[in-house]
C-alpha cells in the first residue's frame, strides 16, 4: 500500500513539474511571440531577453539573436547601397543635364543659318533626340528622388475628377499633334480621396505620355464613382510578355518610338505609396492600365 501510495506522490510530482515547465515554456514563448515584432520593426540594437533558466530556450533566444544581428547588418548595407546608387543616378542626372543644355543651345543657334531641305530635317531629328535625352535624365532624378521626397509631401482630400479633367488639357496639344481624338468618360460623381495631389498628376502624366507613345488610336479615359481609373488603347506594339514586364523599372518596348522604361515604373511607385492599386491589361487588341484608389 506504501509502495502504491509512494508511486502515487511521485506521478503527482512528476506532473506537477511538468505542468509548471509547460507553463514556463509558454509564457517565454509568447514573451518571445510578442518581442520579436517590436525588435524588428525598431530601429534600434535591442535583443531578445529571457528571465528562464532553461538551456533550449534560452538556446532559442540566441539563435534568434544571432539572425536579429545578421539582418540589422543586410539592412545596413542595403540602405547605404540603395543611398549611394540614388547619389549615383542624381549625380548622372545633373552631369547629362549641363551638355546637353548646351548642345540644345548649339542648334537653336544653327536654325537662324541658310541649311537646305535636309539638313533642316536633320537638326529638326536632333534637336528631337536632345529633348528625349533631356525628359530622360529628368525622369532619373525623379526615379531617385520620388522615394525619399514622398515622405515629406502632405496628403489632402483631392477630387480626382478635377485632377484627371486638368491633366488631360494639359495634353491636348499632343493629342492635336498625333492626332488623337481622345474618349473620356468621367463620373459626374465628385470622387474624392486623400491622396498627394502632386502624385496623382504624375501618375497621369506618366500614363497618358506612354499611352501616346505605344497607342496607335481609340485612346480612352475613364473614371467612375468607385474611383478606378482606366486608361486604354489599341496598339500592336505590345504583348502579354511584355505586358508582365512593363512597370520593370527599366524595361523598354523596342518598337516603340521614343520608348523608355522609367515612366511607368515610377507611376506603380507612386500609386503604391499612395495605398493604390495598379496593373495592366491586354484584352481584345486594347492595352489597359487600371488604377484603383
Amino acid at each position: 500500500m506504501n509502495i502504491w501510495f509512494s508511486f502515487f506522490l511521485l506521478t503527482c510530482g512528476i506532473s506537477i513539474f511538468l505542468i509548471m515547465k509547460i507553463r514556463i515554456m509558454k509564457r517565454e514563448l509568447k514573451s518571445i511571440c510578442q518581442i520579436l515584432p517590436e525588435v524588428i520593426d525598431t530601429d534600434t540594437n535591442c535583443l531578445i531577453t529571457l528571465n528562464t533558466k532553461d538551456k533550449e530556450l534560452k538556446r532559442l533566444a540566441t539563435t534568434l539573436n544571432e539572425n536579429l544581428k545578421k539582418l540589422r547588418k543586410l539592412e545596413i548595407e542595403y540602405r547605404q547601397g540603395n543611398q549611394e546608387l540614388k547619389s549615383s543616378i542624381t549625380n548622372i542626372s545633373h552631369d547629362l543635364r549641363t551638355p546637353l543644355t548646351a548642345i540644345r543651345g548649339y542648334l537653336d543657334l544653327l536654325e537662324d543659318k541658310n541649311l537646305n531641305r535636309k539638313q533642316h530635317k536633320y537638326l529638326k531629328t536632333m534637336d528631337q533626340k536632345v529633348k528625349e535625352l533631356i525628359f530622360l535624365s529628368e525622369q532619373l532624378f525623379d526615379f531617385s528622388k520620388g522615394m525619399d521626397t514622398f515622405q515629406s509631401l502632405e496628403k489632402k482630400e483631392v477630387v480626382l475628377n478635377d485632377l484627371l479633367e486638368d491633366v488631360v488639357a494639359s495634353f491636348y496639344g499632343l493629342f492635336l499633334k498625333y492626332h488623337i481624338t481622345p474618349t473620356i468618360d468621367i463620373c459626374k460623381v465628385k470622387v474624392k480621396r486623400f491622396l498627394n495631389e502632386g502624385l496623382v498628376k504624375r501618375v497621369f502624366e506618366n500614363i497618358i505620355s506612354n499611352g501616346i507613345k505605344y497607342g496607335e488610336d481609340d485612346f480612352r479615359i475613364k473614371l467612375d464613382q468607385e474611383g478606378v481609373i482606366e486608361f486604354s488603347n489599341r496598339t500592336s506594339i505590345l504583348d502579354k510578355v511584355s505586358l508582365e514586364k512593363l512597370f520593370d523599372r527599366y524595361y523598354t518596348v523596342e518598337n516603340a518610338e521614343k520608348a523608355n522604361g522609367i515612366g511607368l515604373s515610377i507611376a506603380k511607385q507612386f500609386v503604391e505609396l499612395m495605398n493604390g492599386e495598379i496593373k495592366a491589361v491586354y484584352q481584345d487588341g486594347f492595352f489597359i492600365i487600371r488604377i484603383n484608389f
